[in-house]
Formats: C-alpha cells, structure tokens, sequence
C-alpha cells in the first residue's frame, strides 16, 4: 500500500510525514511538492518525493500514479485560487485510481458562515462526487496561529481582539498531525468526518492561560473590527494581510469555529494537548 502527503514541506505536512515516519515504512510513503529540492530531507530517509503543482494537473498525474491513500492538505491563498487547486489535486486523484482521500477541512464545513469555508465546503463536494472512499478531517484552529500575538504580549502589548465571547477550539498543529497520520495509514476510516476541536475557550480564557505560562498578567484589550485593523496596521501587519485578520475575529466572534467535539480521542486515544502544555510548548519554540 503507497500513501500519499501533499504540501508535505509546510508547517502541517512536515509534522504529518515526520509522524507517519515513525510507523510506516518510508518505502511506502510518498510526498507531492511543488519545489522537490525542499524535500531533501525526506528523500535521505527513503521517502519517495514527487513534484506536483496544484497549477499544473499534468504534474499532479504523476505524482499521484500508483498511490492508494492520498491525504490532500488545504493549500494557501484565496477561496477562487483554493478551488481551482483543490478540484485540480481531487480530478487528478480520481484519473491516478486513487482509493481514499483524506482531506483537511475546516469544522462544520458544510453548514459554516466562516469566511474560510467556502474552499472547504466546495472541495468536500467534490470529493464526494468522484465516489472514492472519504475522511474529512475538519480542524478547528491552530494555536500556532496566535504567535504573533504571544510574541505581541511578550514585547508588552495586550492581547487585542475583536473577537468578543466567541470560543475557539484551539489545538496544536501536531495534534492534528497526529490525527491525519492515523486516519491516512489506519483502517476503519472510509466515509468518515472527524470534527477535531480542543477545549472550546474564548479569548479572555486563552488569555488567562497564557499570564500563567507566562507568569505575567496579560491584559485583554477588546476592540470593534474597525479598531483591530488599525491597530493591526500600526503593528506592521501588510495592508492586504489586514481583511483576513479581521474576517478571523468576526467568524470567532460570530461562533463558527465553537464546535465541540471528542473526535480526537477517538483518533488519538487521548484529548488534544491541554491549553497550557501548548502554550509552553510555543513559549520555548520562539524564545
């Protein structure tokens, strides 16, 4: 059996590969990327590394032929630029004779206003209509995401958001790459949806974690949508990068990311890594 890990030198997929590495055979797993020479790494180890660009699908039949189980990872960019790669990688999946797709989405993808799921929702359709066996993987939100505002906090600036009382289920990337791992190289996942969320907490509650990890008191500085893009722009943050930031605390605040679930005990036999533990996992990461 040859599975598959695509985007496998990003921040998720590295994870994923390095995790499957440690129970699967290298022999058996392959990795698609658009630039092969950052797989280096993974090719040194026995990992068959492919070159596949989700803006060019003649690459993607390459490096889907023979592959049995695909786990496709969200790509970067827009909802349009998205679409068009994510139904490029699953056509390419269904002419390779792929039999499974694994597939990280977003929580509650089909039902969510959040700004992000549109990609989601249409790449699950899509998979969906190719009749191959299926898990979605919907993830919630990754704690890695809040660095820059750690690091905010720790220059000495409060924790800004306009995210009001809206929860997040927050979790490490590894959590969710431990997630994928089992449901890519286990059995008893066809046609299966996991909603994979941490401990639901809102902002004050990360907040309050983080003064204990940090053992300093972080003050939370609650602000309209209008004032957070301001102050995002005084940080430094690009001007383009600005919408998406504050289309994040609107879904937050809207609840769209407040899913509970217990999906990652079933998966991992354990609960996602508690608040704390992740938050000082990061504070030694970027110290």
């Amino acid at each position: 059996m040859k599975m598959l890990v695509t985007g496998a030198t990003g921040r998720l997929g590295t994870k994923v590969v390095d995790t499957l590495l440690k129970t699967v055979p290298a022999n058996q797993l392959a990795v698609s990327v658009r630039n092969p020479e950052k797989a280096e790494r993974l090719r040194v180890q026995g990992v068959d590394v492919r070159q596949g660009d989700f803006d060019r699908p003649e690459t993607l039949d390459a490096a889907f032929k023979g592959i049995d189980r695909l786990l496709l990872i969200s790509a970067d960019g827009d909802n349009e630029t998205r679409i068009r790669q994510h139904t490029n990688g699953v056509a390419a999946a269904e002419r390779a004779g792929v039999k499974f797709i694994a597939y990280t989405s977003i929580v509650n993808a089909q039902k969510s206003k959040n700004f992000l799921a549109p990609t989601h929702q249409a790449t699950e359709e899509a998979i969906l209509k190719t009749g191959i066996s299926y898990s979605f993987l919907r993830n919630n939100w990754y704690l890695e995401n809040e660095i820059s505002s750690i690091q905010g906090v720790l220059a000495g600036a409060p924790w800004v958001t306009s995210a009001g009382n809206g929860k997040v289920g927050w979790a490490l990337q590894q959590d969710y790459a431990e997630a994928a791992a089992t449901v890519l190289s286990g059995n008893g996942h066809e046609n299966t949806i996991y909603e994979l969320s941490g401990k639901l907490l809102s902002q004050d509650e990360l907040a309050s974690a983080l003064s204990i990890v940090l053992r300093k008191e972080v003050s939370v500085q609650l602000v309209d949508d209008a004032t957070y893009a301001d102050i995002m722009k005084g940080a430094g943050v690009p001007d383009f990068l600005i919408p998406m930031l504050v289309d994040i605390q609107k879904g937050i605040r809207e609840g769209t990311l407040e899913i509970e679930s217990n999906d990652f005990e079933k998966l991992l036999g354990r609960p996602a890594t508690p608040i704390n533990e992740g938050l000082t996992q990061i504070f030694k990461a970027i110290s």
